[in-house]
């Protein structure tokens, strides 16, 4: 039985031109003289990620300590983690254009590897090196896992070969979780004093809690360039006068309180997402969901993993920076102290940051711009991803209506502006497009 164990060293990867792409997400069909083994990852199908991403959304949904966004590293890095396992049966060079990983196994395709089993060994290295404070069950559950699907590979393949994939995928891991180390993320919640003054955010009942993560923003993107020309203009210029734009904006929040529908807060419940599997662990949800449904092969459901996941990620450390430069207050604050309605709550909670820009709507706008580049237009698509709490499942006619609903979601939740969701919309998709539509030659992280 082959068991994956993790001791933690460095290199790194590639990101892909254009051509490159294509291959990948919709040809997947090289000549075979390209890899002498006739054996590339098309060949699978993607039912051992489809494993593993079950139960990373299990760790994910029972992990603590970990603030919300902060899930998009373990969804963005265990992507790179899928795919770069695959990395001597792809067409092209891996290894330029991640945001300084180092550290990878030498990628050789005269190599004979399974590579479900390359995948196995990677997923449950970094998810023990992700969540090391898991419980006793959840841990057993990584272990059970890989040893399942190492034997249910032995029935067909022989150890020797196993064991070799498993060394790859293992080496793979262990570049990835060391790279992400050094992302910045541990200083991300150090001494914050927030700025004081007309319209500048501070601490929102009933909690009154500090501000979540504050700098949060100055974490390395997974992807180069991803940031780029992303940050969203100047919010809504500050006022009280009840004949202002500011004072409508806000009055539309505690107006829309006043009549929510059942749907309308069927909507803001499911994307609380905490309680639940957080943001990113929703997204990952529907991802797997997509690939479900597309039949998609493990090349092409690694890639978006990775792509899916380095968007969120990257679009988390985009609204960070918006959030905490302009350090807007929010609808609880001003509806509660300028327009009089001292008892006033919100239907959700309200989180413990600023309001300008939404992070949920960053965060869906990219993921879901990424999810229609790599998969197109697959038509209705229904979200299942929180029928274990009983809630009504939702379907959209598109990836990018998933992405508005999330986002006007926030507003029936009473924590933002109608013009933050349209900026966060916006500032997801400039994520997307930079980690998709440019050539890794003239990508230059800001």
């Amino acid at each position: 039985m082959i068991k994956t164990s993790f001791k933690l060293n460095r290199r790194f990867v590639s990101f892909f031109l254009p051509a490159t792409i294509s291959v990948l997400l919709f040809g997947s069909c090289k000549k075979d003289d390209q890899f002498p083994n006739s054996n590339h990852p098309s060949l699978y199908s993607s039912e051992v990620l489809d494993k593993w991403m079950t139960l990373q959304i299990r760790l994910m949904k029972n992990a603590t300590g970990v603030p919300n966004q902060g899930f998009g590293r373990h969804f963005a890095y265990s992507g790179v983690a899928a795919l770069e396992s695959l990395a001597p049966g792809l067409p092209g060079n891996w290894a330029s254009k991640w945001n300084g990983l180092t550290g990878l196994p030498t990628n050789n395709h005269s190599v004979k590897y399974y590579y479900p089993a390359n995948v196995n060994a990677a997923m449950a290295a970094i998810n023990k090196a992700f969540f090391p404070n898991a419980s006793a069950v959840d841990k057993m559950a990584i272990d059970s896992l890989e040893a399942a699907l190492n034997e249910s590979f032995l029935i067909t393949q022989t150890s020797g070969l196993l064991n070799t994939s498993a060394e790859f995928g293992k080496a793979v891991a262990v570049a990835v979780f060391n790279w992400s180390e050094s992302d910045g993320y541990k200083n991300a919640s150090n001494p914050y004093t927030p700025p004081v003054g007309p319209g500048l955010w501070k601490p929102t009942p009933p909690a009154f809690a500090a501000a979540a993560s504050p700098y949060w923003g100055n974490n390395r993107t997974v992807i180069n360039g991803s940031l780029n020309n992303t940050q969203p203009p100047a919010p809504v210029s500050y006022s009280t006068d009840p004949n202002s734009v500011f004072y409508a904006m806000a009055k539309q929040v505690y107006d829309a309180s006043l009549t929510l529908t059942d749907d309308q807060k069927n909507m803001a419940l499911f994307w609380r997402d905490v309680p639940g599997v957080t943001t990113p662990g929703h997204w990952l949800s529907i991802l797997q969901q997509v690939i479900h449904k597309t039949h998609a092969r493990l090349d092409k459901a690694a890639l978006a993993y990775a792509l899916t996941g380095s968007a969120i990620n990257d679009g988390a450390i985009s609204v960070w920076k918006a959030k905490f430069q302009y350090n807007l207050v929010r609808p609880i604050t001003y509806i509660r102290e300028v327009m009089g309605y001292s008892t006033w709550n919100s239907f959700i909670g309200t989180p413990a940051h600023p309001e300008y820009s939404s992070a949920h709507s960053v965060l869906s706008g990219a993921a879901a711009a990424t999810l229609e580049k790599l998969f197109g237009n697959i038509g209705s698509f229904t979200d299942h991803t929180y029928d274990y709490l009983g809630f009504p499942s939702r379907t959209y006619n598109s990836f990018t209506a998933i992405a508005e609903e999330a986002g006007q979601s926030r507003l029936y939740g009473g924590i933002h502006y109608l013009p933050s969701l349209h900026a966060g919309l916006v500032q997801g998709r400039k994520v997307a497009a930079n980690i998709l539509s440019k050539p890794p030659n003239n990508l230059t992280d800001k």
